[in-house]
């Protein structure tokens, strides 16, 4: 291959001394070699499939007709992370995602796609401005190897921007100083990307089952809003975003979540790979009742760690959230809140912390799909309503 490139070389050498020279010009004028359409991405001859030897990083001293109709950019495969360039669904895939399995990530066309080169449109071989319902962008695929946070799931926000459908199940052990029992929650989420870096989240949605008398059987409130994502770094594998919901007196009037007439949450969320495979998130909120005078005021900071085993889907994980009341609420008594389910607007809960820690396991069979498991525990004396939790969850991620 080599012999061959010097010998074209050497033929186009007068041709190229007259343009600037080989490499003095950057580009060899499309006059010298018949056929030269652009200059970008042209391959010498005919070795379709073979890395071409025109248009390396821009610099140009063989030029030749396309061997496909869709043009190819190569960059030197040490270049990274844009290590190569491509249409959506070239003919002859000159990428090495063989050669880097984790890479390249991003948008290397600059076209805003986020492709893999040779793949399509994030990595899903399909046209870059395909949407779902003609109205949702795909999720951003550029961070492919983080999973979502289990515990706090109201409140834990993934910082990607995502179009998926979330379900959960919470089985949750009320202590026995508060009468213990059970509750579960059987919850669905909704997050629909509308833009590169906006999407609407449906974060609360659900219907709850109780055998204590701090809720009845009956149907969440619905909570929504949106996620802005303020920084990303596809190359660093970081990203923060900002977002506000707000919770709505909307269930069932035994089994809301709220007693007074709703609730803002005001959050940022960010993520980061911290090392080959390991990644780190956090988030942190402020829980602000519409009518102080009734609801309870709150933040939150919730940790999640997780490491993915190998090269397959399985990963481990562990979370940390932290909880405390800034606000007494007005309504119900026994000095205690419902943590990340329910605002009770509880007397005597200023100042309250709880802390919970979680150890728990997420399976990804596909891009598309997250399976997880995680069980909870409190470490501080007071409780709340959790003696122990145990949730699992499944999303389904266009």
């Amino acid at each position: 291959m080599l012999i061959r490139i010097l010998l074209a070389s050497v033929i186009l050498m007068p041709a190229a001394t007259a343009g600037g020279g080989l490499f003095g010009a950057g580009r060899l004028s499309s006059a010298a070699v018949p056929g030269c359409v652009d200059g970008c991405g042209e391959s010498f001859g005919d070795y379709s499939g073979m890395m071409p030897p025109s248009d390396i990083c821009g610099i140009e001293p063989i030029c030749a007709a396309p061997v496909c109709e869709a043009p190819v950019c190569a960059a030197p495969i040490y270049s990274m992370p844009e290590v190569a360039c491509s249409t959506p669904d070239v003919c002859g895939d000159m990428s090495i995602i063989g050669q880097y399995p984790d890479y390249p990530v991003g948008d290397f066309c600059g076209d805003g796609c986020g492709e893999y080169c040779g793949e399509g449109c994030n990595g899903f071989g399909a046209s870059c401005d395909e949407r779902l319902l003609g109205l949702f962008r795909r999720s951003d695929d550029c961070f492919r190897h983080f999973i979502s946070p289990m515990t706090n799931p109201v409140f834990f926000e993934d910082p990607r921007t995502l179009t998926e459908a979330r379900f959960i199940y919470i089985n949750n052990q009320i202590p026995g100083g508060i009468n213990g029992g059970t509750m579960q929650w059987f919850g669905l989420q909704l997050r629909a990307a509308v833009s590169e870096n906006v999407s609407i989240i449906v974060n609360k949605t659900g219907y709850t089952t109780s055998g204590n008398a701090l809720a009845d059987d009956g149907w969440s409130n619905i909570s929504a809003g949106f996620k802005y994502n303020l920084y990303r770094d596809v190359a660093g594998q970081s990203l923060v975003s900002l977002g506000a919901t707000l919770d709505m007196p909307s269930g069932s009037s035994d089994a809301r979540t709220t007693r007074g007439n709703g609730e803002f949450n005001l959050f940022m969320t960010s993520g980061r790979e911290i090392a080959k495979d390991w990644h780190y998130l956090m988030a942190g909120g402020w829980r602000l009742p519409v009518d102080q005078n009734s609801d309870s005021t709150s933040i939150y900071w919730s940790n999640h760690i997780d490491k993915r085993l190998g090269n397959s889907g399985f990963y481990l994980l562990g979370e940390c959230n932290w909880y405390h009341w800034t606000n007494d609420g007005t309504v119900s008594a026994g000095g205690f809140e419902g943590l990340d389910l329910i605002n009770r607007g509880a007397i005597g809960v200023n100042a309250n912390d709880v802390v919970t820690t979680a150890l728990g396991i997420k399976f990804k069979p596909s891009a598309h799909t997250e399976i997880g498991f995680a069980w909870e525990k409190p470490v501080t004396g007071r409780k709340d309503i959790i003696d122990d939790r145990f949730t699992m969850d499944l999303i389904l991620r266009y």
